[in-house]
């Protein structure tokens, strides 16, 4: 079974600074149908303007992963850890016990767009750990690149949870097509250009729940981008 959670039905906030889309129910905007898909909490379509960004907060329990569309987002942290992440880049904050955080556009000229996501923790209590790792296009052109894991297979990042997220890149029709095991569930989010997810067209800001099915079958109608979730 396939359902489509199109762009235009997310939840949306226009903050001036800050001009973010929520695929799940987040901070003011709440949907009891859309709370979670299996263990992942958020999916956010982030916009933030030159030189703002998110102040100090906290965060506690959740397996938070920043993926950079465009721009460069400057992250510092109550472990000490300090990055400036750019399109490529992959990133993992485990909250664990409790971690603060701020995250600002670097870039005084330029916007930046990004996807924030959350996973709940596997465990909870752990103690904050963070993680980032860069995977050039051409790992992920014409295949599934494995970036995030439970053990870190394949060089990608290692999560507090048993799911897998694989970045992909199609071009020219470029077919690519990932196997669930049984019992298991997907949900792909195209982050740009249109996607035919299992013969269903999808584009830009578009997620696909999947679930009862064998496989995921992601095929480039022109030109795309896409994160595939393997999900308990």
């Amino acid at each position: 079974m396939l359902h489509v959670r199109k762009a235009e039905d997310r939840g949306h906030a226009n903050h001036g600074w800050l001009d973010t889309y929520h695929s799940f129910s987040f901070a003011d905007y709440y949907d009891p149908e859309e709370m979670n898909f299996s263990v992942l909490r958020v999916i956010n379509e982030d916009f933030v303007k030159p030189g703002r960004g998110f102040g100090t907060h906290g965060h506690r329990d959740m397996e938070i992963v920043t993926y950079v569309l465009e721009g460069a987002l400057e992250h510092k942290d109550s472990m000490g850890t300090g990055s400036i992440i750019r399109p490529g880049d992959v990133q993992r904050m485990s909250a664990g016990s409790g971690v603060t955080h701020s995250e600002f556009n670097s870039s005084q000229t330029e916007p930046v767009h990004l996807l924030q996501i959350w996973l709940m923790p596997k465990f909870t209590g752990i103690r904050p750990s963070y993680e980032e790792k860069f995977f050039a296009v051409e790992e992920k052109l014409g295949k599934l690149r494995l970036i995030v894991s439970p053990d870190g297979r394949e060089g990608s990042i290692t999560i507090n949870q048993d799911a897998y997220i694989y970045g992909t890149v199609l071009e020219d029709k470029a077919r690519v097509t990932h196997r669930l095991e049984s019992g298991r569930s997907a949900y792909v989010h195209v982050a740009k250009g249109k996607l035919q997810v299992n013969g269903k067209l999808l584009s830009a800001g578009d997620g696909a729940k999947i679930s009862g099915e064998t496989e995921v079958t992601i095929e480039a109608a022109d030109s795309g981008e896409a994160l595939v979730f393997d999900l308990p």
